[in-house]
């Protein structure tokens, strides 16, 4: 107690330095902080796209269809997966096809959806900015990107071809979905047409399953589906977009390590100049009797005083933070500008950072670790300081 109360004296004492060190461990952690909240968010914001807009989170299909996408690899017969974790699950039927309108042809990826199962499992039907979302055969519905670039409206006829037979169907629906993939690509016609066109039944059930469970229940599914079958959880269905995550997470290690190492340095810069300033002072106090080694603690609680003030400010700071861009759209026009120049990467338009708790221990441990290893330098300079060299200039 008596060692912390003249740390804490010391401190009051030297209060610019004392200010300066708190600035640079409250950057980092307030710097820690954001960098995992929003490459959490970032992850959870790709897998919320992909699963209710682009895929579900557990689709079922045959290894056909997997290892070649072709419509005729799919389901020939009707099929029904029967498991408790199963929240709900409908047919949807994929197909390339040319779509032609009076003015303009562009290629794409048709899905043929039953409209009451879709609202069951994706957020597409709600996402309708003009018109309305399929109610029956002889109706599409487009991303508004797309209704462009064929030049259609609401109202006008839109015919579908695949090569061996072609429909006329109704544009009834303009989609405004916020998701590059649907906004861009997305073609959108009943189930029945669907099955019209190429014969199947469908090509894939698309399944709902409890949030972070995806995986685990595809897993559980494949060791009970018949032979030919295989299901895969949104993780996997997210093919490079996935890697590209996982590459992105890679950074936390030289970030974390750079966050690291300028503590360090604002420790130990700190620390130094201080035993520098004061070895007459500390000289003196080990004559008296004060071992040297409860001299380095003294130093190390002034350093920790310091930094822990620092730490709780860049707690406080950096929790703030990624609660108001948790629950405000502030990276919306960078998802808007990349979901432009990137439209295949499936990305929203907004994103928002994730706040969890366990971030405190990171930013913690970086702090604790980084002021560890910047206090031995000084705290050798303390150990090894030859008391009579400076009790003869005092």
């Amino acid at each position: 107690m008596t060692l912390l109360r003249l740390a804490w004296r010391n401190v009051l004492r030297h209060r610019r330095r004392a200010l300066l060190l708190s600035l640079v461990v409250g950057y980092v952690t307030l710097a820690v902080l954001f960098m995992l909240g929003f490459l959490d968010g970032y992850g959870e914001s790709l897998v919320e796209s992909y699963a209710r807009y682009v895929e579900a989170p557990v689709v079922v299909a045959p290894k056909a269809w997997w290892q070649d996408p072709d419509p005729q690899s799919g389901f020939k017969a009707p099929f029904r997966v029967d498991h408790p974790g199963v929240l709900a699950q409908t047919p949807r039927l994929a197909l390339p096809v040319l779509l032609r309108s009076p003015y303009k042809a562009h290629g794409a990826e048709a899905l043929g959806v039953d409209p009451g199962g879709e609202r069951a499992l994706s957020r597409v039907p709600s996402k309708v900015a003009e018109g309305r979302f399929l109610a029956g055969p002889g109706e599409v519905v487009l991303g508004y990107r797309l209704a462009e670039r064929l030049d259609v409206r609401l109202g006008e006829r839109l015919v579908v071809e695949t090569g061996r037979k072609a429909l006329g169907l109704r544009v009834v629906g303009i989609l405004r979905a916020g998701v590059s993939n649907v906004d861009f690509a997305g073609v959108y016609l009943h189930l029945e047409d669907a099955r019209s066109l190429t014969g199947v039944w469908a090509t894939h059930l698309a399944l709902e399953a409890p949030r972070g469970q995806e995986e685990a229940l595809a897993q559980e599914l494949n060791r009970r589906l018949p032979p030919g079958l295989e299901a895969r959880g949104i993780w996997s269905l997210m093919g490079p977009i996935r890697a590209d995550y996982e590459a992105s997470r890679l950074f936390y290690l030289p970030l974390l390590g750079l966050f690291l190492f300028l503590a360090a340095i604002a420790v130990a810069s700190t620390a130094y100049v201080s035993v520098r300033e004061r070895l007459r002072e500390f000289a003196v106090a080990e004559s008296l009797g004060l071992a040297p080694w409860r001299l380095a603690g003294q130093v190390a609680l002034e350093a920790a005083l310091a930094s822990g003030l620092g730490l709780a400010a860049g707690l406080l700071g950096g929790y703030a933070l990624l609660w108001y861009t948790a629950t405000h759209d502030v990276f919306g026009p960078l998802m808007r500008l990349s979901a432009e120049l990137l439209p295949e990467a499936g990305l929203a338009e907004h994103l928002y950072t994730a706040v969890r708790p366990g971030y405190a221990l990171v930013a913690a441990l970086v702090v604790g670790l980084s002021a560890l290893l910047a206090l031995l330098f000084p705290g050798r300079l303390l150990l090894r300081m030859e008391v009579s060299a400076y009790l003869k200039e005092v």
